[in-house]
C-alpha cells in the first residue's frame, strides 16, 4: 500500500482508562499535508475497566480470551465510528498491559487480526514488539510524529498517565518517561469518590507533605539517564507503597503534583516553546507550578490536538508502517538500530 496520500483511523488507549481515542486523519508524504477529520472519546463502560484492570492477573489463557475479545470491540467501535466515511486503514495502539522491556517483554492487549476481520479495514497493530526485539523499549513511539508533524516546537510534552517528552538534541530525537502522572492522580482522586481531579482543584487545595516530596524525588529511575521508560508495574512498586492513606488525600494531590512538576521542569530548561497535550493539560495547578519552574514558553493548543494528538500519531505511525519505513527511533527507545514496528492484518 505505497500511496503518498492515505485516510487511516487512529485508535489510542492510555493507561489512565479515561476511554478509547478514535481520531480519522488524511496523510501524505508531506508532514503538513495531515488533516485531522473526525474525532471521537469513548468512554469504557464500568464492566470494561474491571476487565483491563484485572487483565494483569489473568492466566494466559483468559488473556488471550481477553486480547481476542477487546480486538473485537475496537473493530465495532471502529466500524461504528467510521460510518460511510472512507478510511484506508486503521492504525491501533492497544492497551498496555505488560511493560518490561529490561526482560524483553510488552504486550498490547486488542488483537489486530479481531480487529482487522470486525472493522472490516486493514489494520497495523502491535507497534512495539519489533524495536523490543531489536534491544530497545518499545517506548515512547510518539515522538516519531513529533519530529515529523510538530518539528517547529523545542519539546513536545504528553501529560497523559505517564509524563514524556521529547526534543531534538545534536540532530537526533531524544525522548523518554519522565514520571507517573495521571496514573498516580486518578488513582488518589478515586479515593474521594470521584474520576478525577478536575483542573488539579483538588490538589491546589492541599499543603506540601516534604517528607513525602523527597521520597518521591529521591527514586533511581529520574537519575537514570535515557533511554528509559515507565510503566505501570514500577508506579505499583515505587510510587503506591509512599502514598500512605493516613496523609489527608488533597495533601498527597499536591504533594504528587509538585513532584511531577519539579520532574517535568528539570528538562525544559531552555528558552523554546513547549507543546503540551494529553489530559494533564487540563490539570491547571499542574501547569501554573510547571510555569513557576521553567523558563520555556509553555504552549497548550486548541482542544482537539490536546485530546487526540496521539491517536493522529498512531496513525501517522500507522502510514509509515504501511509504507514499510521506520517509525521507531533507536536514538529515542536505545534499540541497535531504526525499525518499521507494527504487523498487519488484512480485513
Amino acid at each position: 500500500m505505497l500511496h503518498d496520500r492515505l485516510t487511516i483511523l487512529g485508535i489510542m488507549s492510555g493507561t489512565s482508562l479515561d476511554g478509547v481515542d478514535l481520531a480519522i486523519c488524511r496523510l501524505g508524504r508531506n508532514p503538513d499535508q495531515y488533516e485531522i477529520i473526525r474525532v471521537e472519546t469513548i468512554a469504557y463502560s464500568t464492566e470494561w475497566i474491571a476487565k483491563l484492570k484485572q487483565a494483569e492477573s489473568c492466566s494466559g489463557l483468559e488473556l488471550m480470551q481477553l486480547h481476542r475479545e477487546y480486538g473485537k470491540f475496537l473493530g465495532q467501535l471502529a466500524k461504528q465510528f467510521i460510518g460511510n466515511t472512507h478510511v484506508d486503514a486503521i492504525a491501533s495502539h492497544g492497551h498496555t498491559i505488560f511493560h518490561n522491556p529490561a526482560n524483553g517483554l510488552t504486550f498490547q492487549l486488542g488483537c489486530g487480526a479481531e480487529l482487522a476481520a470486525t472493522s472490516g479495514r486493514i489494520t497495523v497493530a502491535d507497534f512495539r514488539i519489533t524495536d523490543v526485539a531489536h534491544g530497545g523499549q518499545g517506548a515512547p513511539l510518539v515522538p516519531a510524529g513529533d519530529a515529523t508533524l510538530f518539528g517547529q516546537y523545542k519539546y513536545c510534552l504528553n501529560l497523559g498517565g505517564f509524563i514524556n517528552v521529547s526534543y531534538d538534541e545534536s540532530g537526533k530525537r531524544i525522548a523518554f518517561d519522565i514520571a507517573p502522572m495521571n496514573y498516580v492522580l486518578n488513582r488518589l482522586a478515586q479515593r474521594e469518590g470521584k474520576s478525577f481531579d478536575e483542573s488539579g482543584k483538588m490538589a491546589a487545595s492541599g499543603k506540601c507533605i516534604q517528607s513525602l516530596l523527597d521520597k518521591l524525588n529521591s527514586l533511581s529511575y529520574y537519575s537514570a539517564p535515557a533511554p528509559k521508560s515507565l510503566g505501570r508495574e514500577w508506579t505499583e512498586k515505587e510510587i503506591f507503597p509512599l502514598l500512605n492513606e493516613n496523609y489527608n488525600t488533597s495533601d498527597l494531590l499536591h504533594t504528587y503534583t509538585l513532584h511531577a512538576a519539579e520532574q517535568t521542569a528539570k528538562y525544559l530548561q531552555q528558552d523554546g516553546r513547549v507543546l503540551i497535550t494529553g489530559g494533564g493539560a487540563y490539570n491547571s495547578f499542574f501547569i501554573e507550578e510547571l510555569k513557576k519552574r521553567s523558563v520555556a514558553e509553555i504552549v497548550i493548543p486548541e482542544s482537539q490536538l490536546i485530546n487526540f494528538k496521539e491517536a493522529l500519531i498512531f496513525a501517522w505511525l500507522g502510514f509509515l508502517r504501511l509504507r514499510n519505513e521506520n517509525n521507531a527511533l533507536s536514538s529515542v527507545t536505545g534499540a541497535r538500530r531504526d525499525s518499521c514496528g507494527g504487523a498487519i492484518f488484512s480485513a
